[in-house]
């Protein structure tokens, strides 16, 4: 019997990488270019891409090409089937974009503090 993903196994799947939830951190302050979204990672361009293109795949990113430029563009409802679904379960309250962004912005400077070094 074949395993039929939903959307909502795609959003989560797309959530599950760390990479992928930091470039959702990028974009909850602008659009931006392939290009810049790519620069801070290590990891090649086509890397990138494939990241891109899962989170497009789940809705979390619209992609458009203005001229020679790719541009990325975060989709705020793209985690509403996840909100939705959380509800459903009775304590969880839906999703706060201004709580999602604080969220992102303190696991993203969590991840880049060094860790200490033992005496």
């Amino acid at each position: 019997m074949p395993i039929m993903v939903t959307s909502l196994d795609m959003v989560f799947a797309a959530l599950a990488d760390p990479t992928r939830r930091e470039i959702l951190g990028m974009l909850l302050e602008d659009d931006m270019a392939v290009s810049d979204v790519a620069q801070p990672f290590d990891m090649s361009l086509a890397a990138i891409s494939k990241h891109l293109a899962i989170l497009a795949a789940a809705g979390l990113i619209s992609r458009e090409k203005h001229g020679r430029i790719n541009w990325c563009k975060l989709e705020p409802d793209g985690l509403k089937s996840a909100s939705v679904w959380m509800q459903g379960f009775g304590q969880f309250e839906p999703v706060n974009l201004d709580a999602f962004e604080r969220f992102l912005v303190r696991e993203l400077a969590e991840a880049e503090t060094p860790p200490a070094q033992p005496d």
